[in-house]
């Protein structure tokens, strides 16, 4: 095995894990819509990053995280749905990369680069993902809670703006890392595609984090290996590929109740 191959999967395997992880969570409070949104933010910082021919990561993290602070900031003030406020930052995401993102170059940003990651971005995912992790297991049962009924929720203590934030911040570094992986035209794919498998062949919520945590990882080495093997676009492998193992999933839960 390659060096490149290993990064490459080390990368898309800490990437595609964490996404389904937090997926999770994201799907009990129906908000997997909003990591649509926020990729396409990213793609104005990925126009600037190959227009001066830096790394993906240096042009897309300053923009996704401070849409998601903005985001945040607006929800708090204006009491808009957070839907509404995601769709008003995709508009304004892939307007101005339209303007300034150069279409012969536009590879990297719509459809991933993760097959030339470097060893320094690998390191930084690897960071980047074990911090979301811990983040995102510490504030679960809060989140979980706060979905369920927002005023028990503040009456228990719970800090719901903090809490607010601190998941926003959540999708936006998985957003980032996505971008890398997928590309800024399907990440929300690696969210919630990995929690409806999950959410298919799981018998609690244990199991539930666990799978989706495995299938997205899963799906991601299977379109790594294909694209090593084929040639074909790694970003739209892994996102197709997902989407089989959903309708498998979906197959068998469909014969276990007939």
């Amino acid at each position: 095995m390659n060096t490149q191959l290993l990064l490459s999967l080390i990368s898309g395997i800490c990437i595609s894990g964490v996404a389904g992880y937090l997926g999770t969570l994201m799907l009990s409070k129906k908000m997997s819509v909003i990591a649509g949104p926020l990729a396409h933010l990213a793609l104005p910082g990925a126009a600037i990053a190959i227009i001066f021919g830096l790394s993906l990561f240096v042009g897309v993290f300053p923009f996704v995280l401070l849409g998601t602070i903005l985001i945040w900031a607006l929800e708090r003030k204006t009491r808009l749905p957070m839907e509404n406020l995601t769709a008003i930052m995709f508009a304004f995401g892939v307007g101005t990369a339209l303007l300034i993102l150069p279409i012969d170059k536009a590879d990297a940003a719509l459809i991933g680069s993760i097959n030339t990651i470097s060893p320094i971005e690998t390191a930084v995912v690897i960071l980047i993902s074990l911090s979301v992790i811990y983040m995102t297991n510490k504030m679960y049962s809060k989140m979980m809670l706060t979905n369920i009924h927002e005023d028990l929720a503040r009456s228990s203590g719970i800090n719901i703006d903090l809490y607010n934030f601190l998941y926003l911040l959540n999708i936006g570094l998985v957003v980032s890392m996505g971008v890398y992986l997928v590309g800024g035209l399907i990440t929300a794919a690696l969210i919630a595609i990995p929690a409806a498998i999950a959410k298919n062949i799981s018998s609690d919520l244990k199991s539930y984090k666990i799978w989706a945590t495995i299938s997205g990882a899963g799906a991601t080495i299977i379109g790594i290996f294909l694209n090593y093997f084929y040639n074909f676009p790694t970003g739209p492998l892994i996102v197709v590929t997902g989407a089989c193992l959903f309708l498998i999933t979906v197959s068998f839960k469909i014969l276990k109740h007939e």
